[in-house]
């Protein structure tokens, strides 16, 4: 039986453990920080009162309860021991005879340490929690402020209109019209300014033009400020100063901009390229390694159509974990593997209510048909009947009432240690 350690439950590591524990020739371990499954594209729900963490979230030991060959670590990676085949991490040393790394990407500030220090990132559920805590407790604090100084604590600034910046935009637009009104009516929601900023020349820039014009038509419409061809200089927690030269003040920023791979120590540098992201061939293979691999966000698999690398998106962290479940069981049975081609089956972006933008190989549409699709879509990739039950009762009450019930604070706790005990060295599994 052959031992595959998988770093990383995002959807690429998830897909791939649980292909692989239908097959009795593997033992597979999972390693992942946290002990649950994230579905990131509704982070932003999250972000703004629409949806709790629970129904974006699936327990991986509930995945494999009855899978006897799929051991769980709730562990942290700190480095790879290619030569002598074994992992150290929080937890303790694990062997391996294949290693797959699919631990994904974390928020890319530019090395920007002043944005780094002061803006919120979006990339966990945890995040997208502390953006709901931060923007509803800079509402209550705004009731106390004088009235020339609320407009700072309303407003909102998200850099990035990729996918997320664009949802998120849309969701806050939706909140301010129609709900916070009703919760805060001491407070004037006009002084609200929700602004989108972006470095390229357009809003979803990955998509075609008609997409990225009719997505930024839907935002405008909803009231959102769009700035395009700008870029962010700094943000000193109050004040965000603009490559144009100009600035505004607003006490909500959200970093929604770039992405760069998660690192683990071990490898070589040359191993490693554009965005840190890991070098593989296109079997997945890292470079110079034949029992080392990496597939989703954290690969760079550069081909004749994708020579920086792919998307890094869910479709291509599933195919990829697909073709490398195939590959794995010819690599055991020394046959000959199979290159990834990756089949791109489209991308969309939902901006508020009956307006969204979806493009398929052979379609563009958008409006509200689009937006059904979105949602029929997501629904269907959420993980588990309770989760998918929840979401779609959520969305459906949104739908008729015009109203989010998940405003809450929910603020961390932190105990206070009088006596510490030093454990035992966890030892080699």
């Amino acid at each position: 039986m052959k031992k595959i350690v998988i770093i990383g439950a995002g959807f690429a590591g998830l897909r791939l453990a649980r292909k692989l524990s239908k097959l009795k020739q593997f033992e597979i371990w999972l390693i992942d920080k946290n002990n649950y499954h994230q579905f990131q594209p509704l982070f932003y729900q999250v972000a703004t009162s629409g949806l709790e963490p629970s129904s974006i979230s699936f327990p991986l030991r509930k995945l494999f309860q009855n899978k006897k060959n799929v051991y769980l670590r709730c562990a942290t990676v700190t480095n790879i021991n290619a030569e002598q085949k074994f992992i150290e991490t929080t937890v303790g040393a694990i062997d391996f005879d294949f290693l797959v790394i699919a631990n994904g990407a974390t928020t890319n500030y530019f090395n920007n340490e002043q944005i780094k220090s002061n803006a919120f990132p979006m990339k966990s559920v945890s995040e997208a929690l502390y953006i709901r805590n931060q923007i509803l407790q800079n509402i209550e604090h705004a009731l106390i402020q004088p009235k020339e100084k609320q407009n700072e604590y309303l407003s909102v600034a998200i850099v990035g209109a990729g996918p997320t910046g664009v949802e998120l935009s849309g969701a806050l637009a939706e909140l301010k019209r129609k709900i916070l009104p009703k919760d805060y009516p001491e407070l004037d929601f006009t002084k609200m300014t929700i602004t989108l900023i972006e470095a390229a020349p357009r809003v979803l820039a990955a998509m075609s033009e008609v997409s990225s014009i009719k997505a930024k038509e839907y935002l405008e419409s909803l009231g959102v400020h769009v700035l395009t061809s700008t870029s962010v200089l700094a943000f000193n927690g109050e004040e965000i100063m603009l490559s144009n030269q100009t600035s505004f003040r607003a006490r909500n920023f959200i970093w929604a901009a770039g992405v760069t791979a998660n690192q683990i120590n071990g490898l070589p540098d040359e191993v490693k390229g554009r965005g840190n992201r890991i070098k593989v061939n296109r079997y997945s293979q890292i470079d110079n390694f034949d029992n080392l691999f990496a597939i989703g966000d954290v690969a760079l698999m550069a081909t004749e159509k994708y020579p920086n690398g792919h998307p890094q998106v869910a479709t291509v962290a599933n195919e990829q974990a697909d073709q490398l479940y195939k590959n794995l069981l010819k690599l055991i049975k020394k046959e000959s593997l199979m290159p990834f081609e990756y089949s791109d089956k489209g991308s969309m972006a939902t901006i508020g209510r009956h307006l969204a933008v979806v493009e398929l190989p052979i379609v563009k549409f958008q409006g509200i048909i689009a937006w059904l699709f979105w949602m029929f879509l997501h629904l269907m990739l959420i993980l588990g009947v309770k989760n998918k039950l929840l979401v779609f009762i959520n969305w459906l009450w949104k739908y008729f009432t015009f109203d989010q019930s998940l405003r809450l604070i929910i603020k961390p706790f932190s105990l206070k240690k009088t006596t510490t005990y030093e454990s035992e060295q966890p030892t080699r599994s």
